[in-house]
Formats: structure tokens, sequence, C-alpha cells
């Protein structure tokens, strides 16, 4: 990696950070340069904006990981209804990144940016989508393996995970403890159970 890649790379894995913590609209680009000790000149040599760096923390960060967490895991499962809950029991409870404080890191971003920015709201979106039509293959193929009713709709139960997901990241903030995430995933696994 060249080291102007590698300079552009800490200062969207170091904004990602703080803005994850105290939120986009309130971070200023003074604070993410003094968080990342880069100069002010190498911050707008990468970014015109800080609209756009908060774009490219989605694209170049948040839509990987979210693939790798979200999509790939999900590729090769065997049973599906499964593999959903380990990802969201390891995501609620065990995540070391992921704090219970500050909720989920799309969420965030969608409660503060979606509603006054069309090009957030068309990443963040997509990003949504593909995490969306994910579960709904997923859970089509565990239809096809019997190990999913037959009238079970992909599209609803993937809205429904997500939404709670989303859902209850924002209760365990509001709360600041996991105890709601346990409810959710108890709750979770009851509700699979429907679907088998």
């Amino acid at each position: 990696m060249k080291k102007s890649e590698a300079t552009r790379l800490t200062i969207l894995q170091k904004a990602f950070e703080l803005i994850y913590v105290k939120g986009f609209q309130t971070t200023s680009i003074d604070e993410i340069i003094a968080t990342t000790q880069v100069t002010k000149g190498a911050f707008y040599y990468h970014f015109k904006t800080k609209d756009e760096m908060g774009l490219a923390i989605i694209t170049d960060l948040m839509k990987p990981n979210f693939r790798k967490t979200f999509i790939d895991s999900l590729q090769n499962s065997r049973n599906p209804l499964e593999s959903i809950y380990d990802i969201m029991y390891h995501l609620l409870m065990e995540n070391d990144f992921l704090k219970v404080e500050y909720g989920c890191p799309t969420s965030n971003f969608v409660q503060q940016m979606a509603p006054w920015h069309n090009a957030f709201t068309q990443a963040l979106h997509d990003l949504s989508k593909e995490w969306e039509l994910a579960l709904a293959k997923s859970i089509e193929q565990g239809k096809k393996a019997g190990l999913i009713r037959k009238d079970v709709s992909a599209k609803e139960v993937s809205v429904f995970v997500i939404s709670g997901y989303w859902g209850v990241r924002n209760l365990g903030k509001l709360e600041n403890s996991k105890e709601v995430y346990l409810t959710y995933l108890k709750g979770l696994k009851s509700y699979f159970k429907t679907l088998q």
C-alpha cells in the first residue's frame, strides 16, 4: 500500500471511530485531523469536504466490513436460521468494537444523515438492500433444503431481522445495557422456530 493510500485509510478508520462515539454532525474536521494526526493539507488532499469523507467511510470501510459480517457468512450456510441467529448473537454480545452505549454505526448514519443528504441516503440504502437480499436468498435456500416452511416470505423475514437488529441497537443505547439484547435474541429464536 502506498503512503498516500495508507494515510487515507488511517483518516477513514480514525474518523469512523470518532464519529461512532460522537456522531457525524457533531464531529468537526479539526477533531478528525487531531485524532488522525495528519495535517490539514493531507486531509484536504484526500477529501474535499467532511461529507465526501463520510461517504468514503460508508463505501470504503463500512460496506466491505458489512459484506464480510452480514453477507459472506451466509453464503455457505447449511442452516440459514442458525447462521442468522449466530450473526446477531455475535454482533450484540461478543463484538468488541460495537459498544452498547453507541448503538449501530449504520443505523446512526441513517438517523443522522439520510433525511438531509441524498448521497448518504443512497449509499446507506444500497448497504441495507444488499443485506436484505442476502438474507432473503439465504431464507430461500433454507426453504429449498426443507429447513424453512415453503409458505414463509423471505422478504418479510429479512425486513423483520434487519429492523429488529437496528431497533434493539437503539434500545440498548437508550438503556445502556445488553439486557435488552438478550430479550431480543430470545424472541428471535422463538420467532425462527415458527418458521420451521
